[in-house]
């Protein structure tokens, strides 16, 4: 006992959760509060009483338990529901009770719901202890300590929480900045800012800088060099700093960049072939933004946001097949764009939003093989987004023209015009082979430049060029070599290198019979 001659706490437990109070227990009595948040100076939570294993079998509690109560400012309660059933909990609740009508009880929840885990002496008075869930379906081990720490300090929750991500968010963009060489100056500049003693929410902000850079620039530049194992990292490392906050004190623009992030990971696993978990990033950042928009129908950025969970969570049924539920989904995501659109004439990404989205519903109609609604929308995608690369501030959209001349393409084809498929087609390498002069190991604009040489493989061939189309093939199979060896775990990748074998082999069968 202290000098004062009195406990902070008394903690209250059934023999089976004595592992976890002897675990809080020390907890408890190692915590420092900060210094601006301890009054008297005195920044420790001890001495706290846990002296009991098991009470013997007696008929009321021993000397040293009533003395301890006696001079305790605050009970704690383990509950579980061996807590519920204990007889000795109950004697403590109610024999702290009668001391001290006035001071707080708090309730550590560590097992089962709280109807079967709550002692029924403490809602015998009609008031409800503040709880602390330990569960990991409820606050969780760090936000449910420093709940009981504010109840026995008298201090403010968020005080304690901004403190403890200070901490913490130093070790997020530690390790983030270590796995990214590339970014050891950005990271420099970012943890030396994370050093500084400032204010908490001028901390969250610039540490959701950093995540905002992860998502853009960053992720550009890795995408573009093939790092999926890199892109995963830094996702990873983003999600840590968001599994950190509570979620329900985050403003708009912090759950945009998290719904943003879920987008980008769950892009990741469609690209390795894991859908499943794809569906499930997905569906939860359509969730967040659903909410969002809900809450302001008219906010263009949540709009936007929103549109790309419709978009993605389409995508991810497509590449399963399931077109049926594709659809909902990408009318869903043009409704979005032309929304806003009609809220921003003027902004050039807005009408490359209804490009995105009308190319999406040629991507369809064109995959179900449905010729006169593939061309419609087609046509449409590549004059929206025509319209939308001459309004850039950036420049034309040059990636953007050449994915919708190849769907173009393939709709013409399918509609039985082989010659206006290759026309649009030698318009999508034109393009791409621009953008490769640029930066020739732009993997994504390598990928497409190899699925442009198979199409533009099998139109020659019908077309009586099959020669042509065969160095095309080869020339293509040493590409997608390349872009394999970067990151193999890449399945779209194989099929290609797959789907180029098979097509060099029928064209090399059938110029060989038709040279013997």
């Amino acid at each position: 006992m202290a000098e004062s001659g009195r406990y902070r706490a008394f903690i209250s437990y059934s023999h089976r959760d004595a592992a976890f109070a002897a675990r809080l227990h020390r907890r408890l009595e190692g915590y420092r509060l900060p210094a601006h948040l301890a009054p008297g100076g005195d920044r420790r939570l001890s001495p706290i009483f846990k002296d009991r294993e098991e009470l013997p079998a007696a008929s009321d509690l021993s000397t040293q338990v009533q003395a301890a109560l006696a001079v305790s400012d605050v009970l704690i309660i383990v509950c579980s529901p061996d807590a519920a059933a204990s007889p000795w909990v109950g004697r403590e609740i109610e024999t702290f009770r009668a001391l001290h009508p006035d001071r707080p009880v708090l309730a550590a929840l560590v097992r089962g719901e709280p109807a079967e885990a709550f002692h029924p002496v403490l809602s015998a008075s009609g008031a409800e202890p503040l709880a602390a869930d330990f569960r990991k379906t409820g606050d969780g081990e760090r936000l449910a300590f420093l709940k009981l720490v504010a109840g026995l300090a008298g201090v403010g929750l968020d005080r304690l929480i901004q403190r403890d991500a200070q901490r913490r968010l130093r070790g997020v963009i530690a390790v983030t900045a270590a796995s990214v060489t590339a970014m050891l100056a950005m990271g420099t500049m970012l943890i030396f800012a994370l050093d500084a003693r400032a204010e908490a929410e001028r901390q969250r902000g610039e540490a959701e800088g950093l995540v905002d850079f992860m998502l853009t620039d960053l992720r550009d530049r890795l995408e573009g060099v093939g790092r999926l194992d890199a892109m995963t990292a830094v996702n990873q490392r983003a999600l840590a700093y968001y599994a950190k906050q509570d979620l329900d004190r985050l403003p708009p623009e912090s759950l945009l960049r998290r719904a943003a992030l879920l987008h980008a990971m769950g892009e990741d696993e469609v690209r390795l072939g894991n859908l499943d978990e794809a569906e499930r990033l997905f569906a939860e950042a359509r969730r967040i933004t659903a909410a969002l928009v809900t809450a302001e129908p008219d906010n263009a950025d949540r709009i936007f946001a929103h549109a790309q969970s419709e978009y993605w969570s389409g995508n991810v049924a497509f590449h399963a097949g399931d077109y049926a539920r594709v659809e909902p989904h990408w009318n869903a995501y043009l409704s979005l764009a032309e929304r806003m659109a009609a809220l921003e004439p003027a902004n050039p990404v807005a009408q490359q939003e209804v490009g995105y989205a009308l190319g999406n519903l040629c991507t369809l109609a064109v995959a179900r093989r449905i010729a006169a609604q593939g061309l419609e929308r087609c046509q449409s995608a590549l004059q929206a987004m025509q319209v939308a690369s001459t309004a850039s501030r950036t420049g034309p959209l040059s990636a953007d023209l050449a994915n919708r001349h190849a769907w173009l393409a393939d709709a013409l084809l399918l509609s039985g015009d082989a010659s206006g498929a290759l026309a649009h087609r030698l318009k999508q390498q034109e393009l791409l082979e621009q953008l490769l002069e640029v930066d020739p190991r732009h993997v994504v604009h390598l990928e497409r430049w190899v699925g442009c040489q198979r199409a533009l493989a099998g139109l020659e061939d019908r077309l009586g060029q099959t020669e042509r189309g065969l160095r095309r093939l080869r020339s293509a199979e040493v590409r997608i070599e390349n872009l394999i060896a970067i990151e193999p775990r890449v399945q779209e990748w194989r099929q290609q290198k797959r789907w180029l074998a098979d097509t060099r082999s029928a064209l090399e069968a059938k110029e060989k019979g038709r040279i013997q």
